[in-house]
């Protein structure tokens, strides 16, 4: 059987933290600033994390389960309730 190997390309884009989220830097960053007024410019500068409908294709293409931020959160406020239950 052939291993199973990430895509490279994404794996350089994006950070997964220790709870399974995706982390990356926002798109139209890079250029083209000049027409984009100061807030929007400022937004760019914070990353962010992926979506509930993006994890499944990115989870095929790294060959891992990863969780969205909202999954995340969910998982949390159930710890949450388990141990003060």
């Amino acid at each position: 059987m052939p291993k199973n190997k990430s895509h490279k390309g994404l794996a350089k884009r994006i950070k997964v933290t220790k709870s399974g989220k995706i982390r990356f830097g926002r798109p139209h960053s890079r250029h083209l600033k000049s027409n984009k007024d100061g807030a929007q410019i400022q937004s760019y500068r914070k990353k962010r994390f992926a979506r509930s409908g993006d994890i499944r294709a990115l989870s095929k293409l790294l060959f891992r389960p990863l969780l969205s931020q909202q999954q995340s959160e969910v998982r949390e406020a159930q710890r949450e309730t388990a141990v003060a239950g």
